[in-house]
């Protein structure tokens, strides 16, 4: 089953009608500098409202490890996005400190060397990400990765896709690569952290046909 997770929640009412439209991941950004940033406590209010089964991913970007296992204890979150530049010693040490929540890193593809890199990871994460490089933002940018590229990526662990997919591309996307999982917030937005549940319908319309 593709694994679909609509990132960059700021809402309860948000965050439980898009799990009811079929989303089984909800990410929330806890980088406090993205225009979608939520406090530890606001993902707490979300996650109250989520069904049990629905996955709870916090996105972190280059933080220190007492403050992700201090926002995991408080708001509820069952996974860890590292979406930063955080070594695979990290990596290890949230894997020690966090052990029963799950792990992801994530990658801005910038190019082939960064596809190599991800092997380093592997065998301390349970999932990987690959998003759209951009020199100043960290994600939710919009960029599409370009797909081509990673035609022969086949990581010995499940991977998301993520970078500017839509309701309109994804299609295209799924028949290009064989993603495990996929991760939309931009495309399916009006504006940051407002999501358009029209178009995460859309998005489900589309993954079914």
């Amino acid at each position: 089953m593709l694994r679909v997770k609509i990132c960059g929640i700021m809402t309860p009412a948000q965050g439980k009608e898009i799990a009811r439209l079929g989303a089984n991941a909800i990410g929330f950004i806890c980088v406090e500098k993205s225009p979608r940033y939520v406090t530890p406590e606001q993902i707490r209010q979300i996650t109250r409202v989520l069904p049990q089964e629905t996955d709870r991913i916090g996105v972190f970007m280059n933080h220190k490890l007492e403050t992700i296992v201090s926002t995991v204890e408080t708001s509820g979150l069952t996974s860890v996005q590292l979406h930063g530049s955080e070594s695979v010693e990290f990596c290890q040490q949230v894997r020690s400190a966090l052990p029963a929540t799950e792990l992801i890193k994530a990658f801005r593809v910038e190019s082939a060397e960064t596809l190599k890199s991800t092997q380093n990871y592997t065998s301390v994460v349970d999932w990987l990400l690959l998003d759209a490089y951009h020199p100043n933002l960290g994600g939710g940018t919009g960029l599409i990765l370009d797909w081509e590229t990673l035609s022969a990526f086949k990581p010995d662990r499940p991977w998301f896709l993520a970078g500017g997919l839509t309701p309109a591309n994804l299609a295209a996307a799924l028949n290009a690569l064989s993603p495990h999982g996929i991760d939309l917030s931009s495309g399916v937005e009006i504006s940051p952290g407002y999501k358009d549940l029209a178009k995460v319908a859309a998005l489900f319309e589309a993954i079914v046909h």
